[in-house]
């Protein structure tokens, strides 16, 4: 008997499997291989790159707190004072985490527009005090409406230093 006539195959008469005939050589499945090393290699280079991607994203994020977080020195205004229609005082505070070196802030005027019309840059000198008062005038290009501090630093710039220095 046989498979045509409705009777069982004989182990003999079944289609072999070769190499050639297990794999299809069309299709998706030639095409596309299962599993193959580059797949595998593909994702060994994602995790590394990922894992790269983080590690320098979290050096930048250390390396930025560390320099912008806090500040050596800071300048806060306290007041201000429209003397007339050129001038401004400004009364502002310094405060330094090392007193024992000079300072620099800039102080502006602004009218009424936002707009600076006047700045003025004062050197704070070496002093025992950690937190000390300043006031000082600017004088403006137009009407000033507010004195304001606009920043401080401690990299004193060469023509503020006194000629001791």
């Amino acid at each position: 008997m046989n498979s045509s006539d409705g009777g069982a195959a004989d182990a003999g008469d079944a289609p072999r499997t070769t190499p050639d005939t297990a794999r299809p050589h069309s299709g998706p499945r030639a095409t596309y291989p299962e599993h193959s090393e580059t797949a595998r290699g593909r994702r060994r280079w994602f995790v590394a790159l990922s894992v790269l991607v983080v590690v320098a994203g979290v050096a930048l994020a250390v390396i930025g707190y560390s320099k912008f977080s806090s500040a050596d020195v800071t300048g806060e205004a306290t007041g201000y004072e429209i003397l007339d229609d050129s001038t401004v005082a400004v009364q502002f505070t310094v405060e330094r985490s090392d007193p024992s070196r000079p300072a620099a802030c800039v102080v502006r005027g602004r009218s009424r527009d936002g707009g600076e019309t006047g700045r003025r840059e004062i050197l704070i000198p070496a002093d025992a005090a950690e937190r000390i008062g300043v006031r000082t005038e600017i004088t403006t290009s137009r009407p000033p409406v507010i004195g304001e501090v606009f920043g401080c630093t401690l990299d004193v710039p060469a023509y503020l230093k006194p000629s001791d220095q």
